[in-house]
């Protein structure tokens, strides 16, 4: 799963328990204040294979939200700017764009969210979890990771992150794209494009899975890279 959000564009002032209280009141307070633009998923087997959609292709969804016009929105302009190289048509998604609301009704019933069979994976998730639980709930994030943390576990309650894996791979650094070079995964479709970017975390999780970690990750699950990262394991 990947998300494209407009930025961040405010940072909290104020008094924090932590770096990780920090990071979450700058996701919260970013989270509430924008808008979703686009959310990439691909689905796969616990051994990546990818569904073909009755075709003889192989099948990964991206959706384009109306609700973002960079018009009338907050954003931040390096972020902006950056989707636009990357192919992104903001009059388009204003004209043609999915209807957030009744996506949402879509997803909710769909047994993507709220299953204990579904398996999320993800890279420096935080900020897309915040803006689906957006999404999903109508509301603002709660105000503590506690909190946070607790929808996350009922909307999706198996979740990897794979930039904390890489913390337990010595020789592993940087992003998303970095990463997929140092494993030789080769990348369909345009960067910061959130279908190609989903696909290319899924393979990536499958090729660090059993590079690294001998297939077995289950008590590495539950943990976002940048929050809520206390008391979790040191080693794999």
């Amino acid at each position: 799963m990947d998300t494209e959000f407009p930025g961040i564009v405010l940072r909290p002032v104020g008094t924090f328990k932590d770096s990780y209280d920090y990071h979450y009141q700058t996701l919260k307070a970013n989270v509430d204040l924008l808008k979703l633009i686009q959310l990439g998923l691909t689905f796969s087997d616990e051994k990546g294979n990818l569904p073909t959609c009755g075709t003889d292709k192989h099948c990964v969804w991206q959706f384009n939200f109306r609700d973002f016009n960079p018009n009338e929105d907050v954003y931040a302009s390096d972020s902006i700017e950056l989707l636009s190289q990357s192919g992104m048509d903001f009059v388009k998604n204003n004209e043609k764009g999915v209807d957030a609301s009744k996506f949402t009704e879509l997803l909710m019933t769909s047994g993507v969210v709220l299953s204990d069979n579904v398996v999320w994976v993800t890279f420096h998730s935080g900020y897309d979890f915040g803006y689906l639980l957006k999404l999903l709930t109508g509301q603002s994030l709660p105000n503590t990771q506690v909190g946070f943390f607790k929808m996350i576990k009922v909307y999706f309650p198996t979740v990897y992150d794979i930039k904390h894996l890489m913390r337990f791979c010595n020789s592993l650094h940087g992003g998303l794209n970095k990463l997929a070079e140092l494993l030789d995964v080769e990348r369909i479709g345009i960067s910061h494009q959130a279908g190609s970017d989903s696909l290319l975390t899924c393979s990536t999780f499958m090729k660090l899975k059993e590079t690294f970690f001998d297939g077995s990750i289950d008590k590495y699950a539950g943990v976002l890279y940048g929050l809520g990262v206390e008391n979790v394991p040191t080693s794999p």
